[in-house]
């Protein structure tokens, strides 16, 4: 075998590799809306997929804040942006969420974007709870009961905001005892609990949800084994008395310690629908924030938006192919279906090696393959006017092809080589699209170079080769 026919062997062996990398995306997308949706339900997402976007496949965009007055004085507010971000990671992870965007936006901003997700509450409740979950003794003692009755007397101890939170009046806060603090409870109630809690969620190992007594959802957790032994500890101490389980200073419940509780498990009741036990066993998993977050910007892109973008991305694609590819038969005639193979190509592999390593198409990613497009006919337009020069200059057709190519290439690395530092300083400082942007260029870029130069040169080759060729023509 030449080492022309190896090459071509290499060539064909990437058409194959590329349709195979892009055939799961093209049978996930052949699928059905109610079909794929099943299937990322059951964890059944392919792995190798070209993704869609939030401008392309819809969803919801939020900009979160953290709120940083609820952090201790000498916390690194750094720090515990990276926490959080890790944290709203994992639950988004769990949450089902493929390729979610979540990253750093200024010093205390958190932009997430989940493709896809269009119920904006359920995210929100998963995103931005606490979850910080405490288990406190209430205050059994003659003094704490008589604080609880003189609280009741003045009727709701709390005032509550619009988003929910609630703040102990001053009337209330004067009755409460030293070394003790009033939390609401679920039901329009209030609870007299030890300011310390001696266990808390971050002694957690697991959560689930399960079915309790009547069929109502529960969340049952399991401890590690330190706070395991700590829970048992405290349980055994208090055998009789109510230990309340508060979670992000609410009271969901404060069951009676009817005896130890050894080997660090327990439940949490709340008269949970499925949904909201699902979520709350999701962020216990997956841990507190170190600090609240509130949404600030809330944007919603529906799947028809996405759907007329996409349309609108592939008419312009085929108007700007027909064109590309018109003008390069008219212009160069059999060297313009060289060119045009090429691109061809060039697309395939580009596509292939998104799917491969699971990158997202937004709308400026589609802008990046264009732009790519145009780029790698550049090449070629550089390449073939380099090899016309060479056969006014009156040289023979295989050496005027050579030295075309060798009298081309420098200019078209310093071309591709300056695009290339400009893709890879907007994937580093960019966010979102502008990521998408720079991956479908950087790659493009990769690819063009590769069928631009050395695929078209083989094709001149294998044209030369097999015929007695002493006259080329090239426009």
């Amino acid at each position: 075998m030449s080492k022309l026919q190896l090459k071509w062997a290499g060539v064909l062996a990437l058409v194959v590799l590329s349709c195979a990398a892009l055939y799961p995306s093209f049978d996930w997308y052949s699928k059905t809306p109610q079909e794929r949706d099943r299937l990322e339900a059951g964890r059944l997402r392919p792995r190798w997929l070209l993704n869609l976007g939030l401008d392309l496949r819809g969803g919801t965009h939020l900009l979160m804040e953290l709120d940083v007055t609820k952090l201790p004085q000498d916390a690194d507010i750094k720090d515990a942006l990276d926490r959080a971000i890790e944290i709203i990671r994992n639950r988004v992870d769990q949450f089902g969420v493929a390729e979610p965007l979540i990253a750093r936006q200024g010093e205390r901003w958190i932009v997430v974007q989940l493709p896809g997700i269009t119920n904006t509450r359920s995210a929100k409740e998963i995103i931005g709870k606490t979850a910080l979950l405490e288990f406190r003794m209430e205050d059994d003692t003659d003094k704490g009961r008589d604080a609880r009755t003189k609280i009741a007397e003045l009727g709701d101890p709390f005032t509550h905001a619009d988003d929910g939170t609630a703040t102990i009046t001053p009337a209330a806060a004067k009755l409460v005892p030293a070394g003790d603090a009033l939390f609401p409870g679920k039901e329009n109630s209030f609870h007299l609990l030890k300011a310390t809690a001696p266990v808390t969620g971050a002694m957690l190992e697991s959560a689930r949800v399960e079915t309790g007594q009547n069929g109502i959802p529960i969340v049952s957790f399991k401890f590690k084994p330190d706070g395991g032994r700590i829970f048992g500890e405290l349980t055994a101490a208090n055998v009789g008395k109510n230990m309340a389980i508060v979670l992000d200073g609410l009271v969901y419940s404060a069951p009676v310690i009817k005896s130890p509780i050894r080997g660090g498990s327990g439940i949490i009741e709340g008269n949970f629908r499925m949904e909201e036990a699902r979520n709350l066993a999701i962020v216990l998993r997956a841990g507190a924030l170190p600090a609240p977050v509130k949404v600030i910007e809330e944007r919603t892109v529906g799947a028809s938006v996405g759907e007329d973008s996409i349309r609108s991305g592939l008419f312009a694609c085929l108007i700007g192919g027909v064109l590309i590819v018109g003008f390069m038969l008219v212009y160069y005639e059999l060297a313009g279906v060289f060119a045009n193979f090429a691109l061809f190509l060039n697309l395939l592999f580009l596509l292939a090696m998104m799917a491969y390593f699971g990158s997202t198409l937004t709308l400026p990613g589609i802008a990046g393959i264009l732009l790519t497009a145009g780029m790698a006919v550049d090449a070629n337009v550089l390449i073939y006017e380099r090899i016309r020069e060479e056969l006014r200059a009156g040289k023979p057709v295989r050496i005027a092809v050579d030295a075309g190519y060798d009298r081309a290439f420098s200019a078209i690395l310093d071309s591709n080589l300056t695009t290339l530092i400009s893709a890879v300083f907007l994937f580093q400082f960019g966010t979102g699209p502008i990521k998408g942007f720079a991956v479908t260029l950087t790659l493009g870029l990769l690819c063009s170079m590769f069928t631009a130069i050395t695929v078209t040169h083989m094709m001149f080759h294998a044209y030369l080769a097999n015929r007695g060729v002493d006259k080329l023509h090239i426009g």
